[in-house]
């Protein structure tokens, strides 16, 4: 693994569109810093100061204690790190960093990042996703709405399809019986 990951040179979405990365991924905590904004390993960003230019990433098996998850809620961006793509721990660190603490800020996914995650990324709370250099942008923007509704309730829909159409068939019936 490189001590530096430059993100501009992977496919990069955030939210669901094109776009381009100015932050640069930083993996080695000893590395030098480049100018401009930089992701840094979380150790190194909680003993660094506040700064709109410094993000942390967080490895997969980062603990999300309380206390963490309010520090990180000073965080410009929160990157969360897939060491392999069969590795799904990422995904549950952004559902809580959305529901349980209320992050609003960016959390991008970062590492070992397919086109077959993106759309479930976006479910979990993703809004921001460096693709792995091998990856093309073009597949994975049609695979972001390759789904027009799910069954079971996410950070990007809250309410489960039964209940939406449990409300809508309720409508209906109101409608017709008025």
């Amino acid at each position: 693994m490189p001590d530096q990951d430059t993100l501009t040179t992977r496919p990069f979405i955030r939210q669901g569109k094109p776009a381009e990365d100015r932050w640069t991924l930083v993996r080695d905590d000893q590395a030098a810093l480049p100018e401009g904004p930089v992701i840094v390993p979380l150790a190194r960003w909680q003993a660094s100061e506040a700064s709109a230019e410094l993000a942390p990433w967080l490895s997969s098996d980062t603990e999300l204690t309380p206390e963490l998850a309010d520090e990180l809620g000073n965080a410009p961006l929160i990157a969360i790190d897939f060491p392999k793509f069969t590795d799904g721990r990422g995904y549950s660190l952004a559902r809580l960093l959305r529901e349980r603490y209320g992050y609003e800020g960016e959390i991008r996914a970062v590492g070992d990042v397919l086109v077959d995650q993106v759309f479930f990324l976006t479910r979990c709370g993703f809004d921001a996703l460096s693709l792995r250099e091998d990856q093309w942008l073009e597949d994975a923007l049609y695979a972001l709405n390759a789904f027009s509704r799910a069954y079971q309730p996410a950070v990007d829909e809250p309410e489960p399809l039964f209940r939406h159409r449990l409300r809508e068939a309720s409508k209906e019936l109101a409608s017709a019986m008025a």
